[in-house]
């Protein structure tokens, strides 16, 4: 053994010595994979015993309950005012006087409490959505155009101009040359 072998068995010992060293300065990622599998497992084993059979309270019946109520509650409103201003005018002015009188802060911060309630979803669905739209009127106009110079081509052939002798052989020279010519 030289002089390189003796030195390395004496930093890292004799007899598989290294992978302990490394294993000092870095985690064996297997063994790490182990011990967060089993950390898992339990936490679910944990979870499976204290929900287990258990049907919920009365208290979380209701706070369920309570969740789902905005929306429908936001809608059937809106609905509402739509019946009370047909029914009672007189009644539904003097509450949008009211409305009216709100200050702009407070309706930034209610249009904050609703956008963060719903969420962007709906937005980025309706964005989207007309992002879509555009895209196919402008696809409808440019097929429009195109179609009309067709129409045009086959009543009223442009006469084609002589291409020169050098670009007759080669199409992509060819076209350039009859381009070039018609503007």
């Amino acid at each position: 053994m030289g002089m390189m072998g003796k030195m390395m068995g004496w930093v890292l010992g004799t007899g598989g010595g290294l992978v302990q060293t490394v294993e000092v300065f870095r985690e064996n990622s297997e063994k790490g994979a182990e011990r967060a599998s089993d950390e898992k497992r339990a936490a679910l084993a944990q979870f499976a015993t204290e929900f287990a059979g258990r049907r919920p309270g009365l208290f979380d019946r209701v706070i369920d309950g309570l969740n789902r109520l905005p929306r429908p509650m936001l809608a059937l409103g809106t609905l509402g005012l739509f019946v009370s201003a047909m029914t009672s005018p007189a009644w539904f002015s003097s509450r949008m006087v009211g409305v009216a009188l709100i200050p702009e802060p407070l309706w930034w911060l209610m249009g904050a409490i609703v956008s963060f309630y719903f969420g962007s979803r709906y937005q980025a669905k309706g964005q989207d959505f007309q992002r879509s739209v555009a895209e196919t009127v402008l696809m409808g106009q440019a097929l429009a155009a195109d179609k009309g110079r067709v129409d045009a081509a086959e009543h009223d052939p442009a006469p084609t101009p002589e291409v020169p002798g050098d670009y007759a052989d080669n199409p992509a020279l060819a076209d350039w040359w009859r381009q070039a010519d018609a503007d």
